[in-house]
């Protein structure tokens, strides 16, 4: 039961792949295939998943990611391709979740790639999240169930979105 709760806030599981063979890639994103796992026995968390398929070089759990892009990566209430998701009450108040955006489908519908949403360490690919905060702003959303094919019950706060260029980048 620890381990499963344990979830995306647990110490970041290592980048490098300790399976056999080569390290496993995301499929190429086709913005036409349905929301499907993509591997489910990789173990992964996903703060090493987010970071690797962002470029955005935060470290630590993902309730902490927020803060740490100030000053360092532009914040901002508006999705893009390649930003980082940062969610907030993952299994609790002190828990957080980070997912890359691939697509914004719409003003209130977006597709991440993702790991270890449903807590067993795999990679989600294509899943669709749904913008139902009152005001349009993000703050509130809800991720589609891939298993179930259905929303998820829980909404989830969303602190925002971090787009994968450093700040000094944009200044130089």
């Amino acid at each position: 039961m620890a381990v499963a709760l344990a979830a995306c806030a647990s110490t970041p599981a290592p980048v490098e792949w300790a399976g056999r063979g080569p390290a496993p890639t995301a499929a190429p994103y086709n913005p036409d295939a349905a929301p499907r796992v993509l591997d489910s026995s990789l173990r992964l968390q996903c703060v090493p998943y987010a970071r690797n398929a962002s470029g955005i070089e935060i470290y630590g759990n993902a309730n902490t990611w927020w803060a740490q892009a100030a000053g360092r990566y532009p914040r901002s209430s508006s999705p893009g391709p390649g930003a980082v998701l940062v969610m907030r009450g993952y299994y609790g108040p002190g828990r957080g979740h980070v997912a890359v955006v691939m697509e914004v489908a719409s003003s209130r519908v977006l597709r991440v790639d993702h790991a270890n949403w449903l807590n067993g360490g795999e990679i989600s690919v294509g899943v669709p999240v749904l913008d139902v905060s009152p005001r349009n702003d993000w703050s509130q959303v809800r991720v589609w169930y891939v298993p179930g094919g259905y929303w998820g019950g829980r909404t989830y706060q969303a602190e925002g979105f971090i787009h994968p260029f450093q700040l000094r980048d944009r200044l130089s």
